[in-house]
């Protein structure tokens, strides 16, 4: 006579493997709606929250399937491992974030020079829900001091003009969108060079038949008056000196797509020049330490950007 043995089935393995399916297949789609499509932070926050939940389901049922197929060899052990990798990620993501929120200062913007910060060329707005950044508050100067002690400008031996060039170039290569800037009239080179007008078929640049072509551009004197008063008069009541050009961008962290303000100042100072740079987070009352790190890699690619003419 055969005795036939059947094998128990532990459900909440298989349980548990689709509720962390599930965990991770919602994290992916607000991910990239969130990297690459139209949601918003505060609503990508909920979401990361909210993905959190069936996995932390899925974590005590798979932990009971584990302890069923090593009491009883409950079927199931395989369906249980993999719902705690599926699991994993859904609650390491948050979990990274109250770690991070932890350890980093409170703060939601960090700048190069605290005495006189970069002033926006005009005020980041957005809708922040329910995730409002704080304003900075008179502390935060001096936790920013204690947390980026190496967070400082820059002075560059070279004319403004191509320095600001520099900063164009290490801008658009790190992911730096420029949205406005202010002060462009006093980066200009002292010639700005205008090229010929074509001349028509048969006829000279001149519009002379048989006259001697141009040689080269025209040179046209920079800046014009109106601009430059323009530029004074602009300068004058954002309380800036002149002859200080501001850059302000956008950029989003690579993986989250987390979305920072920025804004770039040159000062051209006794054959020098001077750069500074303020990053802030968009939403909520902590940016993580994002902000040091976009202000950290702008300047050091900056320096790379400018060797040879950087000083101290």
């Amino acid at each position: 006579m055969m005795i036939r043995y059947d094998r128990p089935v532990s459900r909440s393995a298989f349980l548990a493997r689709r509720l962390g399916l599930l965990s991770l297949g919602m994290l992916v789609v607000a991910l990239l709606l969130h990297r690459f499509g139209p949601l918003k932070t505060p609503e990508f926050v909920l979401l990361v929250c909210i993905c959190a939940v069936p996995a932390l389901m899925a974590v005590p049922l798979a932990a009971v399937a584990l302890l069923r197929l090593w009491t009883i060899g409950a079927l199931g052990g395989v369906a249980a491992v993999w719902a705690l990798i599926y699991a994993t990620v859904p609650l390491a993501l948050p979990g990274y974030a109250i770690y991070l929120y932890q350890k980093m200062p409170q703060l939601t913007e960090v700048s190069t020079d605290l005495a006189d910060p970069p002033k926006w060329v005009s005020d980041p707005t957005s809708d922040q829900r329910f995730l409002p950044r704080l304003t900075p508050s008179a502390s935060s100067a001096e936790l920013q001091l204690k947390a980026y002690p190496g967070l400082n400008g820059r002075r560059y031996e070279g004319a403004i003009d191509r320095v600001y060039e520099a900063v164009q170039k290490v801008a658009d290569e790190n992911r730096l969108t420029v949205t406005a800037t202010r002060g462009e009239a006093y980066v200009l080179p002292d010639l700005t060079l205008r090229p010929a007008e074509e001349p028509a078929a048969g006829q000279g640049p001149g519009g002379t038949e048989d006259a001697l072509p141009e040689t080269g551009p025209l040179p046209s004197a920079r800046p014009l008056p109106g601009e430059l008063a323009a530029e004074r008069g602009r300068a004058m009541a954002d309380g800036e000196p002149e002859g200080t050009a501001r850059l302000q961008m956008t950029t989003r962290t690579l993986v989250l797509g987390l979305p920072f303000d920025a804004v770039v100042r040159l000062r051209e100072e006794a054959e020098m020049t001077l750069v500074d740079i303020r990053v802030a987070a968009r939403y909520g009352s902590h940016d993580l330490g994002f902000s040091d790190e976009i202000a950290e890699g702008f300047l050091h690619a900056l320096d790379a950007a400018l060797l040879g003419i950087a000083g101290n």
